[in-house]
């Protein structure tokens, strides 16, 4: 499974960002598709994730009614919608995929699978 992000960039307080990643390789049906926040000397942070095939999501409190994860079975990207952002929600924005296996979504150290990251910058 190879996951490719697009779309970070800065952004003024209060604005909107999308942010896609789109998976290649194996099947994906059998996969927990999941975004994480990187920042200097912090680590990974779960904001969303989403079972690929039933479309059930999960959000992390900080981001839950300000974000919003989905997927394009036909694109096969999976999207994060990002609104009115805060220059807290600064950072490195990783896509990540895991089997069903896991009940737990939010823990890094269970998915597999990881891209290189898209930068957010939101400045005040």
């Amino acid at each position: 499974v190879y996951l490719v992000e697009s779309g970070g960039t800065g952004v003024r307080a209060g604005g909107s960002l999308t942010l896609s990643c789109t998976v290649s390789g194996d099947a994906i049906s059998s996969y927990r598709m999941a975004w994480f926040r990187q920042t200097p000397g912090q680590p990974r942070q779960f904001v969303a994730a989403i079972n690929w095939v039933s479309g059930r999501t999960y959000y992390a409190d900080t981001w839950k009614d300000r974000f919003t994860i989905s997927r394009d079975n036909a694109k096969r990207t999976v999207v994060l919608q990002m609104n009115t952002l805060k220059p807290e929600d600064t950072g490195g924005y990783i896509c990540a995929a895991h089997l069903l296996t896991y009940d737990d979504y939010s823990r890094a150290d269970l998915y597999d699978y990881w891209g290189q990251g898209t930068q957010v910058t939101v400045d005040s």
